[in-house]
């Protein structure tokens, strides 16, 4: 597989490139043919953090991780050990669907391999690991975005809903990890 490998605010070094490429290519093993599709790997480094984020679009599923430390190799590491994670989950939830749905033939797409789509997988990964546990109601009074925030402080969130008083619709704002605000509002 092959992956477009680019840095943020840190020069992507030779040997950077050949330690990604040489962690990545383990994930080779998971696949029966090298996926045709191109991988994305982003370096970054942000107040001492090193991060690095990986996306590789599949069919029918993108596996994407990102992880943060104080060294680069070691966040190179730790996410190629999520993307294995990600695919043995993924590989073992196609066979679960397989078993249950009476075959292969009900899963075999035109080209003669086995696909899931996105939508399923979605489904099966929040049958399986997402439960809430705590629903909380609360009153919004309609406020404006410097007070929303300043609530959010208050408190010690990492984000606010609240009622915007100039646009009378529900909006949420959120601290961003450049320290800075960001706000989300409906379309």
């Amino acid at each position: 597989m092959q992956f477009s490998i680019r840095g943020q605010q840190i020069e992507v070094t030779d040997a950077l490139k050949d330690y990604v490429d040489k962690k990545l290519s383990r994930l080779d093993k998971y696949f029966e043919a090298p996926p045709t599709s191109e991988g994305y790997v982003t370096l970054s480094v942000v107040r001492g953090l090193h991060t690095v984020e990986v996306t590789i679009p599949l069919t029918g599923v993108v596996l994407r991780a990102e992880d943060r430390s104080d060294d680069m190799y070691a966040s190179i590491d730790a996410v190629v050990d999520k993307l294995e994670r990600q695919i043995r989950k993924h590989k073992t939830k196609l066979n679960r669907k397989i078993r249950q749905e009476g075959g292969l033939k009900t899963l075999v797409a035109g080209n003669g391999a086995a696909t899931a789509t996105q939508t399923e997988v979605e489904q099966d990964e929040y049958e399986d690991h997402y439960e809430v546990v705590r629903t909380k109601r609360f009153t919004m009074k309609p406020m404006d975005v410097e007070e929303a925030i300043l609530q959010m402080n208050m408190v010690g969130h990492n984000f606010f809903v609240f009622s915007n008083i100039d646009t009378q619709e529900v909006n949420v704002v959120y601290k961003r990890n450049d320290g800075k605000y960001g706000l989300i509002e409906r379309e």
